[in-house]
């Protein structure tokens, strides 16, 4: 290891959790593991393909000499296919200027991350929930969590977050919930976002005013009544305080296509643009003109996400079952009904167990790795998320999931289970 002393930043970075777990994957099937592997949020594109006139729009832009360079908040026609699409998808009134493209939704967290906090100042967020640990020590913020349970489908309430708002600068909020598959409901939200208004009517003309960094990348994606709500869409004062990031990745199986997008006050969007602008993270010109082409068709889109969605919630739904059904026999198992995204949250309770050899599972590490090894199943535990590492709930993403082969995977686990003492 090298004794060379690097930033605060280098010496506090801590590597993705998911990526670790992944690199451990890797290796078992390069040994020659078939390993049922539901870490990652991301689609197996022999199961989900992109819109296909989403990829011919991509080729023909390429074939058009759409090669250099885009513009800095993105290309025009694209900004004003996102505002209007999302403007008529949820009732929110929105211009280009509001608009900021980027390759996907994570410099566009960084960017506001960075365009909102100062050393030192508290960022408020839930656990579990997805990077914003990482987000606040990136920037040498204070955490300010929200542990989140069962109860609430792992989303927070108002009653939770109002003791820390007062000196708050980032609320940070994402629903659907990364990693839980779970949505605010419309009471819940309206509460949070009456909070925030008030705190930011206490606040003198010299402070800073209180946002909402809210991620609905899944948004597109509810299932059965699940209805998606945001805070403008539910309070219309929190357009002044609210920073969506939404993109094309998960709704149209697009992650490596990389086009995301951010919609906040154009002052705001005016200054993460500027900083993106120096990092280069521009989403390539030839897959913003296709997306704008693709938006702009409403038709094409949902007939798209109809069948799309209909494949995600058959699997979520086989998988609920079939925790339900073992939780129902006395199994040390659970799951929340699924909602929303390609996630579904499993209960593994199974710390204090002994396998066919005497090993004790003394931790919730050797619950994950017991699973991975004998039943040949991949799970993120919920401590990748901020939550504790003995914390028994866990992320099944279903994106790569062949709905033939759940039932093997449920026998195979079920099998484990039975070995355990």
């Amino acid at each position: 290891m090298s004794n060379k002393k690097l930033s605060n930043l280098a010496e506090t970075l801590v590597a993705s959790e998911i990526v670790r777990l992944g690199a451990t994957i890797k290796e078992k099937i390069k040994a020659g593991n078939n390993i049922y592997n539901y870490t990652i949020g991301d689609f197996d594109s022999a199961v989900f393909p992109i819109p296909k006139l989403l990829e011919q729009y991509i080729a023909d832009a390429y074939k058009e000499g759409y090669t250099t360079y885009p513009a800095a908040p993105g290309e025009a026609d694209l900004r004003r296919a996102v505002a209007n699409f999302v403007s008529k998808k949820s009732g929110i009134s929105l211009t280009e200027n509001e608009v900021l493209i980027s390759n996907g939704g994570r410099p566009l967290i960084y960017a506001a991350y960075r365009i909102l906090l100062d050393e030192g100042d508290k960022v408020i967020y839930p656990i579990p929930s997805w990077n914003n640990n990482h987000y606040t020590n990136f920037n040498n913020a204070e955490h300010i969590t929200i542990q989140c349970s069962k109860e609430n489908n792992f989303m927070p309430t108002a009653e939770q977050i109002a003791p820390f708002i007062k000196d708050a600068t980032l609320l940070s909020l994402c629903s659907p919930l990364n990693p839980t598959g779970t949505v605010f409901t419309k009471e819940t939200l309206e509460a949070i976002c009456d909070l925030v208004i008030e705190e930011n009517k206490r606040r003198g003309p010299e402070e800073k005013k209180l946002f909402v960094l809210y991620d609905q990348i899944y948004w597109m994606l509810t299932y059965g009544d699940t209805v998606h709500h945001s805070p403008v869409s539910v309070r219309s004062a929190m357009k002044d305080y609210t920073i969506y990031i939404d993109g094309i990745s998960k709704a149209f199986a697009a992650t490596g296509v990389r086009v995301g997008w951010a919609i906040g006050p154009e002052y705001i969007i005016d200054k993460m643009k500027s900083l993106n602008s120096h990092i280069g993270s521009w989403a390539p010109m030839a897959e913003q003109k296709a997306v704008a082409k693709f938006l702009s068709n409403e038709e094409d889109v949902d007939k798209f996400l109809l069948p799309f969605k209909t494949k995600i919630a058959e699997r979520l739904e086989k998988f609920y079952n079939g925790f339900n059904r073992l939780r129902e026999k006395g199994y040390a198992v659970d799951a929340v009904p699924p909602q929303a995204a390609i996630y579904l949250t499993v209960q593994l309770n199974l710390t204090g167990k002994k396998t066919e050899t005497g090993e004790v599972l003394d931790t919730q590490s050797d619950v994950t790795a017991y699973i991975l090894n004998d039943a040949q199943i991949a799970l993120v535990p919920f401590s990748s998320f901020g939550a504790d590492k003995n914390n028994s709930w866990y992320r099944l993403s279903v994106g790569t999931c062949k709905v033939e082969d759940i039932e093997s995977v449920m026998t195979k686990f079920t099998a484990s289970l039975d070995k355990l003492k």
